[in-house]
């Protein structure tokens, strides 16, 4: 079904993490639908069809110096989703500290570091806006996620204070937390696995309405959170996740 996108964005200007690929490259394509000039900071940036930045969300220096790139492309910031993230699997024992810092650094600090580097900004801004991406893993307990979850755990009691801190100053912020989503990531993940086609549907039966989240329906959420329409929504984490987080359907007979 084809839908319409209206043009709320237009004027506004906007950086993605991650934005290169998966739920990222989906968000920057909404955005930019949407009438917002948009710039992808990632790691490796070049095949985006938006505006590319170098960045790596786990150093300072990189992610001041891209925030300062983007400003002075379009000469303002509005909007700043942060998306960068890494994964993680195994319980409580499958990963030393050395990984722990490596997980919560980007995934934690990062939205800090990116979210400091933009305020003076976003300050400015008549419409300013963050949505961190969180997860169905800060809400449900997931096998074998410990790590992971724990990440995305803190990125929600982020996303709460920052809201908290920030709304008289004008700037709204709240988070999306998916479900499993139909993503590249998980694509090679499906592909290591000693059985791919039944993983495939473990992972679209552990979604209530049956199948993956698809990275265009975060898209839309984030598009809602983020748009000066929803200036009255901060503080808020939505669920895109086929109703995984609150439903408790009996099982199919």
């Amino acid at each position: 079904m084809a839908t319409t996108v209206g043009n709320d964005f237009e004027g506004l200007a906007a950086l993605v993490t991650g934005g290169a690929s998966g739920i990222g490259a989906a968000i920057a394509d909404r955005l930019a639908a949407g009438g917002a000039r948009v710039a992808v900071l990632d790691l490796a940036p070049e095949g985006s069809p938006h505006f590319g930045v170098q960045c790596n969300v786990a150093d300072d220096a990189s992610v001041r110096a891209a925030v300062e790139t983007v400003a002075g492309e379009f000469g303002r910031l509005d909007i700043v989703i942060n998306n960068a993230g890494i994964g993680a699997q195994g319980d409580i024992s499958a990963n030393d500290d050395e990984e722990w810092l490596r997980v919560l650094n980007v995934n934690v600090v990062g939205i800090a570091r990116v979210s400091r580097a933009a305020l003076p900004y976003l300050r400015e801004s008549p419409a300013a806006a963050i949505v961190n991406t969180c997860s169905i893993a800060a809400t449900a307990g997931l096998p074998q996620r410990a790590l992971y979850s724990a990440s995305k755990g803190a990125v929600l009691s982020l996303t709460l204070a920052m809201a908290a801190d920030h709304v008289r100053e004008g700037v709204r912020v709240n988070c999306v937390n998916p479900g499993t989503v139909d993503t590249p990531w998980v694509g090679r993940l499906l592909d290591s696995a000693a059985d791919p086609a039944g993983e495939r549907a473990a992972l679209n039966a552990r979604q209530p309405h049956g199948r993956m989240v698809d990275p265009a329906e975060v898209a839309g959420a984030v598009a809602y959170l983020a748009s000066p329409l929803s200036g009255s929504t901060s503080g808020t984490s939505l669920a895109v996740d086929g109703g995984m987080q609150g439903l408790r359907l009996r099982p199919v007979q």
